[in-house]
């Protein structure tokens, strides 16, 4: 009985978020509209409503240019070690930008215009305002949400993840993903019939959102049995001569047929990882999460830009089951094989496929897919 109906769906539509949009900006203008339908249909005085704005809109600035000097008093002892000894440059980091000071000043002579002897003076109205600011700087409550904080790390691409993927593209991807189809070619033409499906000559990359990831894949799963090695890439690289790169191929077993396919982690993964049992990191699991889905979408949009590394590759993302699942892992690639089978099933204008025949003996392969050893779970007590 095939297990098809078994097999997962694809993994990164319901857990990989998706950048953030524009909805935020689009509620504020909505809000706003509201707000000024409302007051118009109030039949407010003019006079003391635009008073009152104007007093509402001083306060606010009043509010910016404090927490800024707040800013100055400790950045000051740093401008030369972060600023080059240039205090063009830490009034820049500090204050907002420059025309703030404009409408500042602008809406602070519009206040005093209208102001019509409410027998307060300016000095009591600047000085009330300003201490509500600073009662809520030292409170603390001025701080930015965790929404915040990650939509500027996600906008400014400041994230670990961010630099994560892009060193992993950078530094091996970019090196390797190019010439594995050639490998993979190189490796057919040796042994005809094993490779199959063409759709499949990829580098398979497993994406744990847990970040365990094993050395071993053979000890995941034990449906997951390595074969051999995929042809070297050797190439000199940042002073090592004939730097060797190295991938293997494994055989996924399944009910009725043995599939072939080059698979590894994302190494990049054990540091997120290393980095949440690290205390001086402060990474948290919640953060590591995090950090991995976001790793994952950085990664996808890298390749996905790149030309040289098209149709070269497929990410696997997946979050491992709670329950003790001995051939998850081994299910989950099968999906994507299969997927990629049927790529190239409709590319072929529905031409019947072969069903996979290797050239190995039958005693390879039954070395090679051990069925003594006992299947361990793919989880991660530690997550």
């Amino acid at each position: 009985m095939s297990r098809e109906g078994q097999c997962p769906r694809h993994p990164s539509t319901p857990l990989i978020p998706r950048a953030r949009g524009g909805r935020a900006r689009c509620t504020v203008y909505l809000l706003l509209s509201l707000c000024v339908t409302a007051l118009c249909l109030a039949g407010l005085s003019p006079l003391p409503t635009a008073r009152t704005l104007l007093s509402h809109f001083v306060t606010l600035h009043v509010g910016v240019l404090l927490k800024a000097i707040c800013h100055l008093a400790e950045e000051i002892f740093h401008i030369h070690s972060r600023y080059h000894g240039s205090f063009q440059r830490v009034l820049s980091a500090c204050f907002p930008l420059p025309w703030h000071g404009l409408v500042l000043l602008s809406c602070g002579s519009a206040y005093v215009a209208l102001l019509d002897g409410d027998g307060q003076p300016l000095s009591l109205h600047l000085g009330l305002a300003s201490l509500c600011h600073l009662l809520s700087l030292a409170l603390g409550l001025d701080k930015p949400s965790a929404v915040e904080v990650s939509e500027l790390a996600e906008r400014s691409q400041q994230n670990v993840a961010h630099g994560l993927a892009w060193s992993y593209y950078v530094g091996y991807l970019k090196i390797v993903l190019p010439r594995v189809k050639k490998s993979l070619e190189e490796f057919s033409r040796a042994n005809p019939n094993v490779l199959t499906y063409k759709e499949t000559w990829k580098l398979h990359i497993l994406v744990p959102l847990s970040c365990e990831v094993y050395d071993d894949l053979e000890k995941a799963d034990s449906n997951i049995q390595y074969l051999t090695d995929l042809p070297e890439i050797t190439l000199t690289r940042a002073g090592i001569k004939k730097r060797v790169y190295r991938h293997s191929l494994y055989t996924i077993r399944d009910e009725d047929k043995v599939w072939l396919c080059a698979v590894e982690f994302a190494t990049s993964l054990q540091s997120l990882y290393a980095m949440s049992q690290e205390e001086g990191a402060a990474f948290s699991r919640e953060q590591r999460l995090e950090q991995t889905k976001l790793f994952y979408r950085s990664l996808e949009e890298i390749l996905r830009g790149s030309k040289e590394c098209a149709g070269t590759y497929r990410l696997i993302a997946y979050e491992e089951s709670g329950e003790a699942e001995s051939h998850f892992l081994s299910r989950e690639i099968l999906w994507h094989l299969r997927q990629e089978r049927d790529e190239e099933y409709d590319v072929s204008e529905g031409r019947e496929q072969h069903s996979p025949s290797t050239t190995f003996s039958s005693a390879e392969l039954n070395l090679q897919l051990s069925v003594s050893d006992r299947p361990q779970p793919l989880r991660s007590d530690h997550f």
